[in-house]
């Protein structure tokens, strides 16, 4: 898990991760395309380390389809890191709104 939130620390990884969200399976040089059109500068040197860096932490898998490599987006580690770390407090909110709910249904009784 230490992979992932040092690649998740990144903004630029975050953006590539973004971008593989909103576009799945592209090549290297789609995603270059795509952040030069939106005004983020970034050599294609620096794409492929941090989609190295992503891969490595299992955010991004990739397909080779003859001489392309496809990145595909995997929400697995960050569904994982929800559930740890952000689920647990979401689980006393929702039980707290539901104690409420009820309370106020059996003040209108």
């Amino acid at each position: 898990m230490d992979a992932v939130f040092k690649a998740l620390a990144d903004s630029s990884r975050r953006e590539l991760l973004d971008r593989l969200r909103a576009e799945n399976g592209q090549t290297l040089g789609e995603l270059c395309e795509r952040l030069a059109t939106s005004g983020i500068g970034m050599s294609r040197q620096a794409v492929s380390k941090h989609l190295a860096i992503l891969e490595e932490a299992n955010l991004v898998a990739t397909v080779k389809r003859g001489r392309e490599k496809l990145h595909y987006l995997n929400p697995v580690p960050i569904h994982e890191i929800a559930e740890r770390w952000i689920g647990k407090f979401e689980e006393a909110r929702l039980q707290a709104l539901s104690a409420l709910k009820k309370n106020l249904e059996k003040r209108h009784e």
